[in-house]
Formats: C-alpha cells, structure tokens, sequence
C-alpha cells in the first residue's frame, strides 16, 4: 500500500504503530478529528514523499523523528494546537519543497536553513509567537550576542523603564477614566433595556396606533409566514411588528413554536422580542427594531456594498448565535430556518439571528428528530429535504451555504447556477481555478484596499470551512463551536492585515520627504558645508603668516 488519503470523520489518538507501513508514499490523515500527540513512530516512514496531517487536532510538539523521513518532499501540519518550537533539524531534509505549519500555536525562531530559506510567510501564519527573518513578516527573535545583551540591558535601565513607567501611569489614569465612562454608559443601557422590557402585554389596538393602521409606508418586510412594520409605541421607543398571516394554517403552530423558543433563550446575537400580542384577530411579535434591515437587503443592494471585514464579522456575529442555540442550553434548539433574510443588523451592523417559528428544541436524551415544515430551498440539508431529519448538523449545512452566498453573492438558487445542474457548493469547487478571486464578490474589497496574498488566504481559509460545513454526509459536518473557532482565528489574521494596511507610512519615508530631501534640503546642506570649510580654511591662512592683527 503506497497511498493512503482523504480518511474523513475519524475520531482519536492517531495509531502509534502507523510507523509499521514502511512501504507508503503518500499519506493525507487531513480533515479528520484526531487528538493528542503527533506519533514520534511516522518518523520511520523512510519511504514517504508527502505528510498531510491538516485541519485536525493535534497537540504537544512537532515530533524531531520527523527530520529522518529523507524522501519527504511535502508536509503539511496547518490548523491543527501544536505548540513548542520548530524543529531546526528539518533544515537538513534534503528532498523537502514545502512545510506548512500555518495556525498552530508555535513559538520560538523559525529555521533559516535548507529549504526554510526559501519558504515564504504563508507556511507560518496564524503563530504570533513566532520570530525570524524580516521577509516572513513576523517579529524579530531577541539577541543573543553577551555584548549586545548589556548594552540592550543599559537601554532597559536608563530609558525603557522610566518611559514603560510613565506609560503605565498614563495607561492607569486612561483606564480608570474609561471604566467610569463605560460604568454611566452602561447604567443608560440597563436603564433603556429596563423600560423596553416593562411591556409585558399589548393590544391590538395599540399596534396598529403603533403602525399607523399598518400602513404600507411602515412596511419594511413580508414573506409567506406574514409581514414586518416598523411602528412607534407609545413611549416614542422604536420597534419592528412582525404580524403573522392567520390564512395560514401552521401559523398558529409557528407563533406557539417561537414563543417557547425565545422564552428560553438569552444571547446578544438573538432578535431581542419585546413582548407578544395573541387574539383570535392577530398573532403579533414586537421586536427590538434593527435599522441596517437584513443581510440579505444589504448583500443585494446597489447602493451599499459590505467589504470583507464587515461580511466576516457578521458570519461570527452569526455563528456565535447559533453555537449558542446546540451547545449554550440544556436541550439544543435546531433553527432549521438559516438564511441572509433570518439575520438582521443593528445600527451598529452586530448581526442578530431572528425567526424561530419552525425551530426544533431537541430532546436531553436525542440529537435528532423528525419534522414535515421544511425551511427554504437552497439552504436545507439534504437529509431534512428528503427525510425530514432535523439535526444541529442541518444548521452547519445553512450556515456553510450562507457563507459561501455571502463571499460570492450569488443565491444558492442562482439561474446560471441551476441551468448548469449544479448547486452553489459544486459550482465554487468547479470553478475553482487557483485562486478564490475568481468566483468571490467583486465588493469584497473597496478601491482603496489592496488585495494581498494574505487576504486571498483568509478567503480560501474561508471558502474551505464552508465547505466543510455543506458535506453531504451529516457526520462528515464539523460542529458549529469548530466553525466559531476557525472563523475567529481567520478574523484575527485579517484584522492584522487590515490594520497593518491602515497604518499611515512614517513621513521620512514618504515620497514628498524624499523629494524635499534630494532637491532641497541636501543641496543646502552640501553648499553650508563648503562655505564653512571656505571659513576656516581663511583662518587658518591669516593665523599662520601673521594677519591676525
């Protein structure tokens, strides 16, 4: 056996005996869920030419044994909790063209020879505490010279802890101010949140005041479940009314379904739901009013476009939710309904999951049930379409369509899409063809933002985790605290980008100094520099044959 790839959904200590299959060439454990320590034994796989233990869960240090595979030509140890140093004794693999130890948690210096000197800094992002080389972008490793020690000692001393001191002070000052600032800001909020929630009951007459008699200029929302209105109550507080359609028949069974649901939930991510109105003429939700509408209004509308900061913190604004619905309660609650049109922005564009009228709250002792409303074409998991199987999993499903609709802004229902008898997941691994910004949304960056290779990572860092969310097999889906954990370490790779983009260039080395310098500055320095030599050279003349008198 000289391959042995793609072994998916399996769970545990990799076997320490996997030494034993001298013979292999080729071995991908990636994607899997394997724990524990990297096996020291694979290092007597004298054979094998590619290592691809990827996207799974392995700790403790990368294993030295693995600078005996003399053949190896490509590994690969990304997204994975190693932790220690990189072992300098891979510098000496002679066959090696490339080493992937991106999103760990490594430290220490990076080697810089052998074929490390070639590699560039997308075989180690996502390790902040790695140094090295200046071409790596990653800090610089501390000095190890004993002369260049006491000097740096001497500069600590006299200069570093008096400005540190001073710093702290300063910082102290600053953080005291800010606490009480933040203490009175948060006092208004329990005030607001207080005064929101003293509407326990509301009538049917107080709504349509609220709606202006639901007037079609209030009408910011409608669907097949009933519509949205913006209205006013009485206190002046701002609210969205969502009135549910009686002639439909599972209404009732939805406004009862979604009752139960929010009574037992709590979370910044959730559509707060003011207070009910139920009677044999309306079925009502008043809820907190979310002025950015839903993220569907925004993905699609002409005038407004969300760049690629904005879409990541919205799908974790999103995850967070949702991984607080399976995993933040006694009983997990399936939302079943996922979509852009089911997450609505506040004006501060924190992303709000809403609509839980065909949620299931899963069992104690279950982690499946069954169900005959389906949520909306495109978005179900295929064994809720044709089993009515509902599962933690199908929400992994949606949320994965979600975010690949989010970063190509194209529907899962898409007309080029469908007429090629492909769904949204075959037609981005279809087009696919080296690099993400093919098929991505051409909004994803403003004029002003550079696209860099970093940025192309964390998008196919991306397209990869909505893939692993929509696989067909529902064991095969990873859990949504998975999705939270991958997309939060992808947000903070960009954000180092984003700010390090954001930086103003130092003025000494702008084009305007440079210029000032070469043209000015430099020609004056130089003719001051003559004149003063001219001056002295006079001196010196009437000094030495007596002219000084």
């Amino acid at each position: 056996m000289k391959h042995l790839l793609y072994l998916h959904s399996i769970e545990g200590e990799a076997p320490p005996n996997i030494g034993e299959l001298e013979a292999i060439v080729h071995l991908d454990l990636s994607r899997n869920h394997f724990s524990g320590m990297i096996p020291s034994r694979l290092g007597d796989l004298q054979n094998i030419q590619s290592l691809n233990l990827s996207n799974n869960s392995f700790s403790g240090q990368i294993p030295f044994s693995l600078s005996n595979l003399t053949n190896l030509e490509v590994l690969d140890l990304s997204l994975n909790g190693l932790s220690g140093t990189i072992p300098k004794s891979l510098e000496k693999l002679p066959h090696v063209t490339n080493i992937n130890v991106s999103f760990n948690d490594l430290e220490g210096e990076i080697p810089n020879g052998g074929a490390f000197a070639n590699f560039t800094m997308q075989s180690f992002l996502g390790n902040k505490r790695l140094c090295g080389m200046h071409i790596l972008e990653v800090p610089s490793c501390p000095m190890n010279n004993p002369e260049q020690k006491s000097k740096s000692k001497e500069f600590v001393l006299k200069i570093v802890i008096p400005v540190v001191s001073s710093s702290f002070l300063i910082f102290l000052l600053v953080s005291i101010w800010i606490m009480k600032w933040q203490k009175k800001q948060k006092s208004k909020d329990v005030e607001k949140v207080t005064e929101i929630g003293t509407y326990q009951l509301i009538s049917y007459h107080e709504i349509r005041r609220a709606t202006n008699n639901f007037d079609g200029s209030n009408l910011i929302g409608e669907g097949s479940s009933g519509f949205v209105y913006k209205g006013t109550l009485s206190s002046g507080i701002v609210v969205a009314i969502k009135v549910l359609n009686l002639e439909n028949e599972q209404v009732c069974k939805r406004f009862d379904t979604e009752c139960e649901v929010v009574r037992n939930v709590r979370h910044r991510n959730l559509v707060p739901v003011i207070t009910t109105c139920s009677s044999d003429s309306i079925r009502a939700f008043v809820l907190q009013y979310m002025s950015n509408r839903s993220l569907e209004n925004r993905l699609y509308r002409e005038d407004c476009h969300l760049n690629l900061l904005q879409r990541v913190t919205v799908m974790l604004d999103t995850a967070m939710a949702i991984e607080y619905l399976h995993h933040g309660n006694d009983t997990p609650i399936v939302h079943c309904d996922l979509k852009p049109a089911n997450i609505l922005l506040d004006e501060d564009m924190v992303a709000h999951v809403g609509d839980f009228g065909i949620s299931k709250i899963l069992a104690i002792s279950k982690s499946m049930a069954h169900t005959e409303t389906l949520g909306t074409l495109g978005y179900i998991a295929p064994e809720y379409g044709s089993e009515g199987i509902v599962s933690t999993s199908g929400d992994v499903y949606s949320y994965g369509i979600m975010l690949l609709e989010v970063l190509t802004k194209r529907r899962p229902t898409d007309e080029e899409i469908c007429n090629e008898n492909l769904d949204l997941r075959k037609w981005i691994t279809q087009s696919f063809s080296g690099t993400m910004m093919y098929v991505v949304d051409v909004n994803l960056f403003s004029e002003e933002e550079q696209i860099t290779s970093k940025s192309e990572i964390c998008i196919a860092s991306m397209v990869e985790l909505a893939l692993d969310c929509t696989m067909e097999i529902p064991e095969s889906r990873i859990a949504m605290k998975d999705v939270l954990k991958r997309l939060n370490k992808i947000k903070n790779t960009f954000l180092e980008i984003w700010q390090f983009a954001s930086q103003p260039m130092p003025f000494f080395l702008s084009s305007k100094f440079i210029c000032f310098f070469l043209f000015i500055l430099f020609p004056c320095i130089y003719v001051l520099k003559l004149f003063v030599s001219r001056e002295v050279m006079y001196c010196l003349y009437f000094n030495c044959y007596g002219f000084n008198s």
